[in-house]
């Protein structure tokens, strides 16, 4: 080891280590004594600590840095057998009087040890720090050892990730789990809470942010007591980064349950109401029956249970009554659980279902109230008949199921399941109201998609018998049509479209839109369209057909619809128009220009006392005539000048085929999820030769 080794920052050692260690509170001072006990090496914690610079240490007797001993030693022998003893040691630790520059002396600590120098000399390296900076520490760290052990609040130490890294017994004993059980895991690991994830934001903006937080009550449960609530009163703080030490968050946390218990239970009701709020907000967002079932089991999973399914009912007529001696059909139609395999296929593997006569079920539908059944033998023998559904059942991890009807109009349209694993507490005789409160309103839900299905369903049979099968061929017309319903609760409506044959060659297109949705939408749009070809068979003007057609929707109580009805005439080109409030027909020309014939709004059917009037262009050969209804260009967020400039848009480039160009229309316009119905009808007119 050199002895004129530089002691500034930019020529540091490698056992330079002074500034920041132990736990940066006290300043450790390293120096080197060579075979003559001289000073060949100083670091920068030496002149921080005895005063003097390393061009005054360096080669100098060690003995200047000492007093004498009480005894009256000499310096040189102080210094000299201290090093001798960390020659002969090999490691050696005492406290000596030393001087500093300045000429004042203090108590200073010495741990000594020999290290190989250059050409094998022997360097006997010192680390010194002042006595009473050690005593302190050690004070401290004594007091911490001794607090972590004995003190009866709860200590943790977390890392930035909110993993255990220390904690005291008082804290294991509160959770339930011993030390080494929570060291390295995540704090959700250990904790239960039902509060959103607010406790883990409120633990990372300590480790994050800098924040501090104290005497904030949370109610939880923990993995070794899952079935006991308890109110601890937490106090955190971000930890200091030491040296060598990682970032995280330092805690206290007091048990103050007994105190508190009021607030348990009233954590467990807001829990209670918390989650019977968010599921009166999610059940029934649509008139659909399996997405309502669906909606009542995310609602319950994994907030109030970690598995449920939802059934219903199969009978062969409405009204039949429940028979306790017959067994119960029903079909699954929702499920969800938070439970590994084989859980996922318990809950999701099977869609009939059979109760035999005595299940579980039966004394369920029999009270009529929600009821809890443990998963045991018992019952595992009366109501699972299938052994291999038995098996997966039992080896799930439920072990409890909670038994609720669904119950609306007086009548039991299914059931619904809600199963807890062993690390959640039993159900108790408030979550069994819970229950009944959740199904009795996913029951009403149900109730009215199944009756809103049935009557779609009557409206969608309606609306394919009204509409078109197919449109009369003509030579002169080459068409592309679509229809396309609106969302599943407004699919059922009053678009309609039509392609009459006339004399002479001659040809009708009728587009109509009846305001509003269901069967009477249906029904009236049904009346008008057989109204509107049977008038226009007998070769009226445009304007007349309309007139006629508004005294018909009067007549029938048919409050608004449009109509735009156009007569085709292949061997002039002549084309005769007339609307009632519906949105203009576009035509694009061979050349590509596009063309809104506007000329004749008029007012809608139904309202009374309107006179329409008859419109006259002219199409030139190969021309494409658009007709549509307002589906296609109003849309939620674009108004129908946009809508319609869109149209323009895409007729302008359509290509050759108009079934391609009908389909790229309506993707390019229609959104996925449509609010109304979207009526395209599309046809490239030819002259007669």
């Amino acid at each position: 080891m050199s002895s004129d080794r530089p002691s500034d920052a930019r020529a540091r050692g490698p056992l330079w280590s002074e500034p920041g260690s132990l736990l940066e509170h006290v300043a450790v001072a390293v120096c080197g004594i060579d075979d003559d006990n001289r000073i060949c090496y100083w670091g920068p914690g030496a002149q921080d600590l005895f005063g003097y610079r390393a061009a005054e240490a360096l080669s100098r007797p060690g003995a200047f840095l000492f007093r004498g001993t009480a005894g009256g030693g000499a310096e040189e022998d102080v210094c000299a057998r201290m090093a001798d003893r960390g020659r002969t040691e090999g490691y050696w630790r005492g406290r000596r009087r030393v001087r500093h520059r300045d000429g004042t002396d203090f108590d200073c600590g010495f741990r000594v040890f020999p290290v190989t120098g250059e050409a094998g000399h022997t360097v006997v390296m010192a680390l010194a720090s002042r006595s009473d900076e050690l005593d302190r520490v050690k004070t401290n760290l004594a007091f911490l050892d001794a607090l972590f052990a004995t003190c009866p609040i709860g200590l943790v130490m977390l890392d930035e990730e909110l993993r255990y890294r220390h904690l005291n017994q008082a804290l294991a004993d509160m959770n339930g789990l011993p030390i080494e059980e929570h060291l390295g895991r995540h704090l959700a690991d250990i904790m239960i809470t039902s509060d959103d994830g607010e406790y883990e934001r409120l633990l990372r903006s300590v480790a994050t942010e800098g924040r501090t937080v104290k005497g904030v009550r949370v109610g939880m449960r923990t993995r070794g007591h899952p079935d006991r609530d308890r109110v601890l009163s937490v106090s955190f703080f971000p930890l200091t980064q030491a040296v060598g030490s990682r970032p995280g968050v330092g805690g206290l946390l007091v048990d103050v349950t007994d105190q508190e218990q009021a607030i348990v239970e009233a954590t467990a009701s807001r829990q209670r109401l918390a989650l019977l709020d968010r599921a009166s907000a999610r059940i029934g967002t649509t008139l659909d029956v399996e997405v309502t079932a669906q909606e009542l089991v995310d609602a319950a999973v994994p907030d109030f249970c970690d598995g449920s399914v939802v059934e219903l009912v199969d009978r062969r007529h409405e009204g039949e009554a429940f028979d306790p001696e017959l067994p119960v059909d029903t079909r699954r139609i929702a499920s969800g659980t938070v439970l590994p395999a084989p859980a996922t296929e318990l809950v999701s593997g099977l869609k009939v279902v059979h109760y035999p006569p005595g299940s579980a079920i039966h004394q369920m539908l029999r009270s009529g109230r929600p009821i809890c059944v443990p998963v045991n033998d018992d019952f595992l023998a009366r109501t699972v008949l299938d052994a291999s559904r038995a098996r997966l059942m039992a080896d799930s991890g439920l072990v409890v199921l909670l038994l609720a009807p669904l119950i609306a109009r007086g009548t039991v349209q299914g059931l619904a399941i809600f199963g807890r694993s062993a690390r959640r507490a039993d159900f108790t005789e408030q979550d069994l109201s819970l229950a009944g409160e959740l199904a009795s309103r996913a029951a009403l839900c149900l109730d009215n998609a199944r009756l809103y299905s049935r009557e779609r369903n009557i409206g969608l049979t309606l609306q394919r018998a009204l509409l078109p099968s197919y449109l009369a061929p003509s030579p002169y017309l080459h068409l592309a049509h679509r229809y396309l319903p609106g969302s599943r609760v407004t699919e059922v409506g009053g678009d309609w479209y039509d392609v009459i044959a006339l004399p002479d060659h001659r040809v009708a297109l009728v587009v109509g839109d009846v305001m509003g949705h269901g069967v009477s939408a249906a029904a009236s749009m049904g009346r008008l369209r057989i109204t509107a070809k049977a008038l226009a068979r007998h070769d009226q003007e445009p304007a007349e057909l309309l007139g006629e057609l508004d005294q018909c929707a009067q007549e029938a109580g048919i409050e608004l619809a449009t109509c735009l009805y156009i007569r085709y005439d292949p061997r002039t080109g002549r084309t005769r128009l007339a609307s009632a409030g519906h949105p203009p027909p576009l035509v694009r020309h061979p050349d590509g220009r596009i063309e809104i014939i506007d000329e004749v709004l008029g007012v809608p059917l139904g309202i009374g006392g309107a006179t329409f009037r008859t419109a006259e262009i002219g199409l030139p050969d190969d021309a494409v005539l658009a007709l549509y209804t307002d589906g296609l260009i109003e849309a939620r967020g674009r108004d129908i000048d946009e809508g319609l400039h869109q149209l323009q848009e895409e007729l302008a480039r359509i290509p050759g085929s108009l079934e391609v160009a009908a389909d790229r229309i309506l993707s390019r316009l229609v959104a996925s999820s449509p609010a109304d119905d979207t009526v395209l009808l599309l046809a490239r007119v030819h002259r007669r030769q």
